[in-house]
């Protein structure tokens, strides 16, 4: 049974269908990305360091309460794909109805928790205490589309899981197109409108996912799609709910742990100072174009392993990863290269100030010829996470991130006395993340779990076997 707005990803061309599948990703992404930095350019060229700074500080505390809501539909995701690839589509549903018990309800408990802890949460950061007032305000504001946020979260997962990776970036166009045009009539009160300054970017995100919500929904409804929301049956929540969690809270506390690396390390950089802080954060806006390759590939490399290895296809997995190197590291090679070549051009579309650009330069040229590494990362973790061993991909973010990362930087950047040790400890912990991800997919360890429950296809082959050959399918 083909469902509607699904794609089977377990038979044809594994390369074709990873293109297929990540472009419209890859647009979302960029999409995404334009705004963020159109965005800034409005908030760094027109309302001036100090609110550049503030929405710096608060981006990571945003990412983690937010990274929680996205671990979970990552299990959601992997959940979907295995059971739409063997075709259980009574499985399938069940993970619909306990997933969208359970997102929202956090979603609303998460909302209330940050804006209780919001300012405690930026004092234990370091915040400059010019900002502090600023950074709270914008905070409290954001935090009210996490809801909306967990909602698209899910749906976008829950569509990507069956193969549908289209559906959801026309919506998210429309909710970027929309927000682009509403921040600033907030920002500056355009047409008659209170003037809010940063807080109206804020509210421009809240409005533009409330409406990209709603018509995404009612268009599945319309759709008959077997992963619309519904009211669920409670009857099935309980062991379903359980299996969401079982494979979710460790892709949860993976992304916490990314998230809460990032308020930590945006701590130690607030300790140098305000143009330190903001040379971090329009440096982190290069960061996110050179992710998106690599996110987006990674998403699609653990969609095709979910759908094959449900499907008991195992064969094919080898070459879902070498292709998943190829289109994500090359692509990743291209923008690290654009960035350790050309720092200052990049950067100066956020910032002016040549005291700022200075660390941001130095930023580029150390991190930025890294990025390859976080590339080849996600194809890795894709791998394992698409076999349901989110706990092993935790215990690599838990080395990358609090074995190397935080200590290394709070360290080196003490014993240099500048901003610059926090620099080359990102780089390290990319390298770090990258040998042991490495070691245990070429294990085969991740493949145990699925061993007995492989509904068709042939056996799993011995690991030893599996990446000792080519199987020669494209």
């Amino acid at each position: 049974m083909k469902a509607p707005l699904g794609r089977d990803l377990t038979t044809g061309s594994i390369p074709r269908h990873m293109v297929a599948f990540s472009i419209p990703m890859l647009v979302g992404s960029f999409l995404q990305t334009a705004y963020s930095f159109i965005n800034a350019i409005w908030v760094g060229k027109f309302l001036g360091t100090e609110a550049l700074a503030a929405v710096t500080v608060s981006f990571p505390v945003i990412f983690v309460l937010f990274s929680i809501g996205m671990g979970l539909t990552m299990a959601t995701s992997i959940l979907v794909s295995q059971n739409y690839g063997a075709k259980r589509m009574d499985e399938l549903r069940k993970v619909v109805d306990s997933s969208t018990v359970l997102i929202y309800s956090l979603g609303l408990v998460l909302t209330a928790l940050g804006e209780w802890l919001a300012p405690s949460i930026l004092r234990l950061m370091d915040t400059p205490p010019e900002i502090f007032a600023e950074s709270v305000s914008y905070l409290r504001v954001f935090l009210l589309s996490m809801p909306l946020g967990f909602g698209l979260f899910l749906t976008r997962s829950l569509l990507q899981g069956v193969g549908d990776s289209k559906t959801p970036l026309y919506f998210q166009a429309g909710s970027v197109l929309f927000t682009i045009v509403l921040d600033p009539v907030l920002m500056f009160g355009w047409l008659g409108l209170p003037k809010l300054g940063l807080n109206g970017t804020a509210w421009a995100t809240v409005v533009a996912q409330l409406l990209a919500l709603i018509t995404l929904l009612t268009y599945l409804r319309m759709k008959q799609a077997p992963v619309a929301p519904r009211l669920p049956r409670l009857d099935h929540l309980g062991p379903t709910t359980w299996k969401t969690l079982r494979i979710g809270l460790p892709a949860a506390v993976q992304q916490s742990l990314v998230s809460i690396g990032m308020v930590f390390v945006t701590g130690i950089v607030n300790g140098f100072g305000e143009v330190a802080t903001a040379a971090f954060g329009a440096a982190s806006r290069i960061d996110q174009i050179a992710f998106m390759p690599a996110m987006t590939f990674g998403m699609a490399v653990s969609t095709l392993a979910g759908q094959n290895l449900g499907a008991g296809r195992y064969d094919r997995v080898q070459e879902v990863f070498k292709w998943g190197c190829i289109f994500s590291g090359g692509i990743t090679l291209l923008i690290s290269a654009m960035a350790v070549t050309f720092p200052e051009a990049l950067l100066s579309m956020f910032v002016s100030d040549p005291a700022v650009l200075a660390p941001g330069v130095e930023y580029l040229h150390i991190v930025g010829a890294t990025y390859v590494l976080f590339a080849l990362i996600f194809v890795s973790n894709g791998i394992i996470n698409g076999a349901g061993r989110t706990m092993m991909t935790t215990v690599f973010s838990l080395v990358s991130l609090w074995v190397v990362r935080v200590p290394v930087a709070y360290w080196l950047s003490r014993r240099m006395g500048s901003v610059k040790g926090v620099w080359i400890a990102m780089a390290l912990s990319f390298a770090v993340s990258l040998a042991v991800s490495m070691v245990y997919y070429f294990s085969g360890r991740w493949q145990k779990p699925l061993l007995k429950t492989a509904p068709n296809g042939p056996a799993a082959p011995n690991p030893g076997e599996m990446f000792g050959h080519e199987t020669g399918e494209a």
